[in-house]
């Protein structure tokens, strides 16, 4: 509490001074870059490797110690790469690292052993800053930086929005960070947090969903992460559409920093540094509350539905010198919204309230353990929550108040898991891994909508389940240039005992120099939410029945065919060409209908389903990028895809998220202004899209009347186009390093041309009518951030 304090203290100082103190340092800022050299696939500290400021003049260069660890001390402020050397391993560029005066750069750098034996001699990789973290994953797979995650325009320190910007990857014109991977639904995503899988990390989510307008994970604490479109290495279960593979960093490990920001979405404090001096281990804490909630308080805005969010995430790593490494790690949030919609005649009367909150929580322990320089073990025990409560009233013409909605969502999930690594020699890598999920669960809902009296209860159950999952990996190092990744992934769903064995390959081949062909191969299938499985449905004679408790795993075979070309040093381009093969997919038991679950976002549904499904999706992805250097960057992507799906009425029929096509150019500079000594720094982003609209059944406005929610023409599923949606985002950040201060203000515009395409449409049950939803309008946003 004292550092919080100390932080909010030194923030109100800093606003009041910023704009009037013009007495400033003359001297060349500077600070440290640090950090470990460590083997890739043992984990094992390097001695003797060589580290080397690249451009410095006269060259400046350091080498680790017997624990690997290296130190730049007065190192100049601005963009900085380092060049990475160790005898018998492969050479590694760090490329345009962000180095600021108020915080330190800590690195882990992993070296990936060479098979050619040759003493004396250094070999050079032609890999970049986009390969996957993960060794395992061979196509498909793309890592990025937090410094990435602030940069592009529109992202909104989000990684769930910044990765729409890659091929084959869209969002949601509404404004959720909802992705959609190659066609898929949003609800085939997988999220992980240092190797753990995670509930949907999002504030004001819903039952089932992966997605939500904000992240409760701050970008301020992530290091650099992967993310996966298909054909995901065999560690990876549960999921069909994509994987989020997030990683915390750590801590300062000899210095306390500090970092706050204040801005229209949330104001936010961090503070990190080590338990004691003599101590390597660190903590790393971050608080984030929403402003317009703080700005309603004291009656600043004042509008009906105020976004009210709080969240905490933490990290504490604390190493031993026997017992191995432990990481105590985790993230909560709350959200609510309390919407009043009036008469549109009568302004002041008030129509219908709807009250909605989500909660989510997660903590795990992890223990990394070294049996010898080639094995390690890595396990950990986490638990997680989720809960989700809705109040939907509406007012009778009569002026009498009704519930017409109701729900209650609460998941529970302790998981276990351990996993072990061996590197056999510089060819050979396996890892095994065992993981096992006790799901708890209470859900409710309730429905009245014409305000009869009488409820329809369309789920009541409570139980606990379990969910199995092994895996086993080998990465074959064939040649210099040739490399094998295979393996197989178990899942086994205690609920109904269905289950899935998921053979996995990857191979990635690099035929010329600079170039490279891969391919990936892989069986994928995900459990549905636990709601779908225990929603009730009326049968013909008037019982009510729960049938999709024996509902199996939604699957799909994931083919893909890769080339890669590194034009230059600091340009690439890469394409890919995949084909999805649905099976499984959980659709209505009849023959007569059109509806597959597969084609919503999240939820459940009050329908008798069974697995047998099918569809596919295929396409063709192409990125040229050119990563940052010389202050500027750009970023080409393009995708032209094909979604299909089909029930048991017999029809391939289009996806919902069927658009055919998306592209997006984006490009940033930045530039040096005012005099060198004063570190001050303008950067211009910007994102322009393109996004093939999704698919929408039009409503029954006369049955929707009848029943008071929306009903659609079923004959009709999917057959309309939303238009397609043009959005341009425009970002400025200007960046000022003082010598123990880093201030920065940045303004992030999305839609700043504010079009208006037209999305879905909607029943609304107050003046029965149907009416449309566009795409979100202009908005712009802005944040300061200070770092000492």
């Amino acid at each position: 509490m004292k550092e919080l304090n100390k932080i909010i203290k030194i923030t109100l100082l800093l606003f009041i001074t910023i704009g009037t103190n013009q007495v400033y340092s003359s001297t060349m800022q500077s600070q440290t870059i640090r950090g470990q050299i460590i083997d890739q696939d043992s984990k094992t500290p390097l001695i003797g490797a060589n580290i080397i400021l690249i451009g410095s003049n006269p060259v400046e260069g350091t080498s680790s110690d017997l624990d690997g660890y290296f130190r730049f001390d007065q190192v100049k402020v601005g963009r900085v790469s380092l060049k990475v050397t160790c005898m018998g391993y492969e050479e590694k560029i760090i490329s345009n690292l962000l180095l600021v005066s108020g915080k330190e750069i800590v690195l882990e750098i992993e070296l990936i052993e060479s098979l050619i034996k040759l003493e004396d001699v250094i070999i050079t990789a032609n890999g970049h800053k986009s390969e996957a973290l993960n060794e395992m994953a061979t196509v498909s797979a793309k890592a990025f930086s937090v410094e990435e995650t602030k940069r592009y325009a529109g992202s909104l320190n989000d990684p769930a929005r910044m990765v729409s910007s890659y091929a084959g990857v869209t969002g949601d014109a509404l404004g959720n960070n909802d992705i959609v991977v190659r066609g898929n639904s949003p609800k085939g995503i997988l999220w992980r947090l240092d190797g753990i899988e995670i509930p949907n990390p999002n504030h004001f989510a819903n039952d089932g969903s992966t997605g939500g307008p904000i992240n409760a994970l701050n970008s301020t604490m992530l290091n650099n992460s992967d993310f996966f479109s298909g054909a995901f290495a065999p560690e990876y279960g549960n999921a069909y559409s994509g994987v989020f593979d997030m990683k915390l960093r750590n801590g300062n490990n000899e210095k306390r920093e500090y970092s706050t920001s204040l801005g229209i979405l949330g104001m936010e404090a961090t503070v990190e540094g080590p338990f004691n001096k003599n101590f390597n281990g660190s903590y790393l804490i971050n608080y984030r509350y929403s402003s317009l909630d703080m700005l309603d308080k004291i009656g600043i805005v004042n509008y009906y539905g105020v976004p009210k969010y709080q969240d905490l995430s933490f990290k504490f790593h604390i190493p031993t010198k026997k017992a191995g490494t432990f990481q105590l790690l985790g993230f909560g949030g709350l959200s609510t919204i309390y919407q009043e919609d009036f008469d549109k005649e009568i302004e002041d009367s008030l129509t219908r309230t709807s009250d909605f909150g989500a909660d989510v929580g997660f903590v795990a322990l992890k223990h990394i353990y070294p049996i010898n320089e080639k094995t390690f073990i890595t396990s950990y025990i986490s638990a997680s929550g989720t809960k989700n409560d809705n109040d939907y009233n509406k007012r009778h013409d009569n002026g009498n108040w009704y519930l017409a909605y109701h729900d209650k969502f609460t998941n529970s999930t302790m998981r276990v898991s351990t996993n072990i690594n061996t590197k056999i020699n510089a060819q050979h890598r396996v890892k095994f891994g065992l993981i096992y999920s006790d799901l708890a669960y209470n859900m409710f809902a309730k429905e009245d909508m014409l305000g009869s009296g009488m409820f329809n209860t369309e789920l009541n159950t409570n139980g606990r389940t379990g969910l199995i999952q092994a895996y086993a990996n080998w990465k074959y190092r064939i040649q210099e240039d040739l490399t094998l990744i295979t393996g197989v992934h178990y899942m086994h769903f205690l609920l109904n005992n269905s289950n899935s064995l998921e053979p996995r390959l990857g191979l990635d081949w690099e035929f010329a120099p600079k170039q490279s062909f891969s391919i990936g191969f892989g069986v994928h299938s995900k459990v549905e939410s636990i709601s779908s499985y225990y929603a009730t449905v009326e049968n013909p004679d008037g019982t009510i029945s729960t049938p999709n408790e024996d509902l199996g795993l939604s699957k799909s075979i994931h083919s893909v065919v890769g080339y890669s070309n590194r034009i230059s040093k600091n340009v690439n381009l890469k394409t890919e060409i995949y084909y999805q093969h649905l099976y499984g997919l959980a659709v209505e038991n009849d023959p007569n209908s059109a509806f597959v679950l597969n084609n919503i976002r999240g939820g459940y549904t009050n329908r008798d389903l069974v697995n047998e499904g099918v569809g596919h999706n295929f396409g063709l992805e192409l990125t040229l990028e050119k990563f940052f250097a010389d202050n500027y960057y750009f970023l080409i992507t393009g995708s032209l895809y094909d979604s299909k799906i089909k029930a048991l009425d017999g029809e391939l029929r289009n996806s919902r998220f069927n658009g055919n096509y998306a592209g997006n150019i984006l490009f940033g500079k930045e530039f040096k202004i005012g005099k060198s000594s004063k570190n001050k720094n303008l950067g211009i982003n910007t994102k322009i899209s393109l996004i093939g609209g999704h698919r929408y059944t039009p409503l029954d406005l006369q049955e929707s009347i009848n029943e008071g929610h929306s009903i659609y023409q079923e004959d009709k599923f999917f057959e309309k186009k939303a238009d397609d949606i043009f959005i341009t985002n425009l970002a400025l950040t200007y960046r000022r390093n003082r010598e123990k201060t880093t201030h920065e203000i940045k303004i992030d515009v999305q839609n700043a041309t504010n079009n208006q395409a037209f999305v879905t449409e909607y029943y609304n049950d107050m003046n029965q009518e149907i009416e449309r939803a566009y795409q979100l309008a202009i908005m712009p946003t802005i944040i300061y951030t200070i770092q000492f």
